[in-house]
């Protein structure tokens, strides 16, 4: 293995050659996913793909700053309702209103990070957890926010109307390469970061905040930092996903849909910006396609049904969604706590080693 001898090794994208050639491929082949996929295919895509946006901010702020939140679906649904309003009542351009949806989001990140400073563990998840239940009342009461109507996205306007240029994306094909350019800066703007000063300090912070302060880590930035930059990656993903569905209402971002977002990370591996996406793109299938209709999954689908009708109801089946996440939870935690990411590593390091398995 060889031996690292400056800071710009570190951070340089393509170790290898073979690595960068796998990466191009791997990236001509998700801009070349509409050819594969039509439908509600596609429309699951679009959705893991901004779910993968919200799951790499959450584990900057769990997986390496060591924090927790089980209310990241307020910051979801600020981004979501933020980008509605400066698009229909400011009529503000795409781009302006997508900055500046995930900066709003930011801005209470900011703010719910400042109790971060002296809650830890089941206090702050509890200050997390109000915080997701007041955005999503606050919303649900107030006639500006549709009240619990909702609001309907406007068009995608990527151009500049004002200027007299518009170009409108009104097919989840078209949408599907805007969110996917998108959910690709994001991810490299994440791991930039995290090779930085910045992310560096989140991992003292997480590791031993006694010991990173005494080396001249300022916990009052870096954890006020640590929020507000998680959820400026929740408001642009909710900007997104606005756009997706098309229309949103209050009872979308409830609780459930932080406790999923969790679900994602740890699933995927907590500290590890693949993982997220791994876990994000996992989950969404599962929740979206594999267990949609229980009764119509294949061998266990009848044999559900049946016992539901014996023993429960046949509404109850539609729990069984979060009793799988559930059992997964269970099982990554006991098994594989550092999800899957910590499998893959695993498997490379005995590739590596192999045949020296000592």
């Amino acid at each position: 293995m060889e031996m690292k001898r400056e800071y710009y090794e570190d951070i340089r994208y393509f170790k290898k050659k073979w690595v960068m050639i796998v990466a191009m491929i791997f990236l001509l082949f998700l801009f070349t996913l509409p050819l594969y996929f039509k439908g509600y295919t596609l429309l699951i895509i679009n959705l893991i793909m901004v779910y993968a946006i919200v799951c790499v901010g959450l584990n900057i702020l769990v997986g390496y700053t060591g924090q927790f939140s089980i209310g990241h679906a307020g910051f979801f649904a600020v981004g979501a309702y933020a980008m509605v309003l400066l698009m229909t009542l400011l009529h503000l351009p795409f781009i302006l209103a997508l900055v500046i949806s995930g900066l709003i989001a930011a801005f209470f990140g900011f703010l719910l990070g400042l109790p971060a400073l002296r809650l830890k563990g089941p206090y702050l998840a509890i200050a997390t957890l109000g915080f997701g239940m007041t955005i999503m009342h606050i919303i649900g009461s107030t006639a500006l926010f549709g009240g619990r109507l909702g609001l309907k996205a406007p068009p995608l306007d990527i151009g500049f109307a004002q200027l007299g240029f518009s170009w409108i994306l009104s097919t989840d094909v078209q949408k599907f390469y805007l969110i996917l350019i998108i959910t690709i800066i994001m991810v490299l703007a994440a791991r930039n970061m995290m090779k930085a000063r910045t992310g560096r300090a989140f991992v003292a912070i997480r590791d031993d905040d006694i010991a990173a302060e005494v080396n001249g880590v300022n916990l009052l930035i870096y954890k006020t930092l640590s929020f507000a930059i998680s959820a400026f990656y929740a408001g642009i993903a909710g900007a997104l996903f606005c756009f997706v569905l098309s229309f949103i209402e209050p009872f979308q971002f409830n609780v459930l849909l932080s406790i999923i977002f969790l679900v994602m990370i740890i699933v995927g591996g907590l500290g590890s910006i693949m993982g997220s996406i791994v876990g994000a793109a996992l989950i969404t299938f599962l929740q979206y396609s594999l267990l949609k209709n229980v009764s119509e999954m294949p061998v266990f689908g009848e044999w559900l049904v049946a016992v539901s009708q014996k023993w429960f109801t046949v509404i109850g089946l539609e729990n069984f969604n979060n009793m799988v996440l559930a059992v997964i939870i269970a099982l990554i935690l006991i098994f594989e706590p550092m999800g899957i990411n910590g499998s893959w590593l695993r498997f490379k390091k005995y590739c590596l080693t192999w045949p020296f398995k000592g």
